[in-house]
């Protein structure tokens, strides 16, 4: 994201203003606590849990991760319509490996429209947690809901947002608008937890790692097991304001952009329940999701794969995109033309000067350009939902003639979501300021954190804002903030009193239970032995590190094996912290060959194969 504090230097007006507030946005401290993303033994080999995404009527993407010992597994799967798996609709086996980071991830077909159903995978009689996912619905639909999100860092806080959607049942998936995980170094960026990698993340091994990390967070194993999620990436999926040649947190001591580029996407697919929409180019994300007559969800990709660099006004989302966007809106019958997208699309101005070149500002030919289109063609039910800037807004999108009072000569509305955690900005008079030089924005929240419910049906779209109370420590509490709709027939935001009501379509009889671990092996897993989740690279030339889960900070030994079972060497570690740790380990003299790494704290034992080249 354009995060706050570096967008400083880009309007220097608000320098002076605008850095006496740091210091409060960096003041969020909290313990660590390595019991947020311990690896839950009974979810063994399963320890990142399940997920699905990218629903469509008939098909929908399911995914999990499996650690294991072997250097390649079968893993079966299974996908039913009750939580007792007992209505078997489809059921096969997915081969995996580590060129694929012993990731699993199936387009599973044949599905019955605006249908629950529910999946589970299972490796050497031991089954994962079971998820439940949802197909779109065709035809006539009376009413809609999703959540929405974007910006989750994880050594900002605890992710309380995905906790509370997880727990609300009725929605029909969550929207994430990018920046699911973040690269910066650990404690970088003002974080004050931390994550593995230590190091910036640069190559695929250290993105893999970094979403390995976040993916044992249990809210977000919880959030995922419950719905299917749509999601775009941002920049941190890559680096902060990136853009198709390069990124401002992107320099060439860093080695060549275009293979970090690549190894943020390649493990961003390996990662996410994403179906690719183009297998030959999976620098492509741009996709779009009909719900029967009431809405299209098209998800832009504003970020890499046509945006030029900030401040030429070349173009942001690329001819190729930008003509597929407009014959998707020109074409569709939907009634409401949702964007997902990444960067705020309104004005953003203060005392003339546009606040930020990484946002729509920066690229206004092809914002005057969609605009015209849109207008021309007479395209209604604009409502543009967006991520990126770590604080809530809701705001007409504005014509040069455009009236604050009616609203008219507004192109369409924007809802954006406050971050999951990523740090906003406190500035005491900041809604006054941004509100008085920007007559078109009708809310904003500039400090807290949480996400958006969108409510759609044929009257209008009902935004509304959803907090959660604290970051810095696990919260179940959570309050409504206001809430924004567009009306159907105009183009602009009126407040509405009161949040808006689920439709008793969700108040499924009998209700969905809560997708739970189900263990069919009798075989025990130690609950304090390390946990080793990955080696990287594998295969390896001269060195490869060992991304290890540690329960207890005891001293921790560590052999090589060859594959006649002779070590061929060992060292003591006593210096590993209780969570996940990096360990590097130098193998350069071995003899090209398959070998076994063995960790050993006290009785228990954790073994993993990998390969010299």
């Amino acid at each position: 994201m354009n995060n706050f504090y570096q967008l400083i230097s880009k309007a220097s007006i608000l320098t002076c203003f605008f850095c006496l507030c740091l210091s409060n946005s960096y003041a969020q401290q909290g313990p660590l606590n390595p019991d947020r993303n311990q690896p839950v033994p009974s979810f063994a080999p399963f320890y990142h849990g399940v997920a699905s995404g990218d629903p469509l009527a008939n098909s929908v993407i399911i995914w999990t991760r499996l650690t294991t010992d072997s250097l390649t597994a079968d893993v079966d799967f299974t996908v039913a319509l009750d939580t007792g798996m007992t209505s078997v609709v489809a059921s096969g086996t997915f081969m995996t490996d580590a060129s694929i980071d012993y990731t699993v991830k199936i387009d599973v077909t044949g599905l019955i429209p605006e249908t629950y159903y529910y999946y589970e995978f299972e490796y050497e009689n031991r089954r994962s947690i079971r998820g439940r996912t949802k197909t779109l619905p065709v035809g006539d639909v009376d009413s809609l809901r999703f959540a929405i999100v974007s910006c989750s860092s994880y050594g900002h806080g605890y992710f309380n947002a995905y906790r509370r959607i997880a727990e609300r049942n009725d929605i029909e998936a969550l929207i994430h608008l990018g920046d699911y995980i973040y690269e910066y170094e650990n404690l970088g960026f003002g974080t004050t937890r931390n994550v593995e990698p230590i190091n910036e993340i640069l190559t695929i091994d250290d993105y893999r790692m970094r979403h390995s990390h976040y993916k044992l967070d249990s809210d977000l194993i919880a959030v995922h097991q419950q719905y299917p999620v749509i999601s775009v990436w941002d920049d941190h999926e890559t680096a902060n304001d990136a853009w198709n040649g390069g990124a401002q947190n992107h320099d060439a001591s860093e080695g060549s952009w275009a293979d970090r580029k690549a190894a943020g996407i390649q493990a961003y697919h390996e990662w996410m329940p994403l179906r690719t929409p183009d297998v030959s180019n999976e620098e492509r994300i741009y996709r779009r999701f009909q719900y029967g007559d009431l809405l299209d969800l098209n998800m832009l990709d504003t970020r890499l794969i046509g945006r030029s660099e900030q401040g030429t006004d070349n173009g942001l989302l690329g001819t190729t995109q930008y003509n597929w966007l407009i014959n998707n809106l020109t074409t569709t019958s939907a009634q409401w033309k949702l964007l997902g997208q990444q960067v705020m699309m309104a004005p953003l101005e203060i005392f003339g000067i546009a606040f930020s070149q990484d946002q729509w500002d920066g690229y206004p030919t092809e914002r005057n350009n969609l605009y015209n289109d849109i207008l021309t063609n007479n395209v209604e039910g604009l409502v543009v939902l967006t991520g990126d800037i770590h604080t809530a807004w809701g705001q007409d999108l504005p014509r040069s003639t455009y009236d604050p009072n009616t609203g008219a000569n507004s192109v369409g509305v924007e809802f954006v979501t406050a971050s999951v955690t990523s740090p906003g900005l406190p500035i005491p008079i900041g809604q006054f300021l941004i509100q008085s030089q920007n007559p078109h924005n009708k809310y904003v929240d500039l400090d807290d954190h949480g996400y958006m419910i969108l409510d759609v049906n044929k009257q209008r779209a009902h935004c509304d804002w959803y907090f959660v109370d604290d970051i810095n420590n696990p919260s179940n509490n959570e309050s409504w903030a206001q809430a924004w709709c567009n009306n159907t027939g105009t183009r602009h935001l009126v407040q509405c009193n009161s949040a808006s009501v689920a439709n008793p379509k969700y108040d499924v009889t009998p209700a969905p239970d809560a997708p739970r671990p189900v263990v069919v092996s009798t075989t025990q897993v130690d609950p304090n032995a390390p946990v080793m989740l990955g080696t990287y690279p594998n295969p390896f030339t001269e060195e490869f590190q060992l991304q290890v889960y540690m329960n207890t900070t005891a001293s921790t030994t560590i052999s090589i094996f060859d594959q006649n079972g002779k070590q061929i060497t060992q060292f003591v570690r006593d210096d590993l912290h209780r969570g996940v740790n990096v360990i590097p380990v130098q193998a350069a003299s071995l003899a090209p060959g398959i070998y076994h790494i063995v960790i050993q704290q006290g009785n228990s034992l954790q073994s993993k194969p990998i390969i010299k080249k």
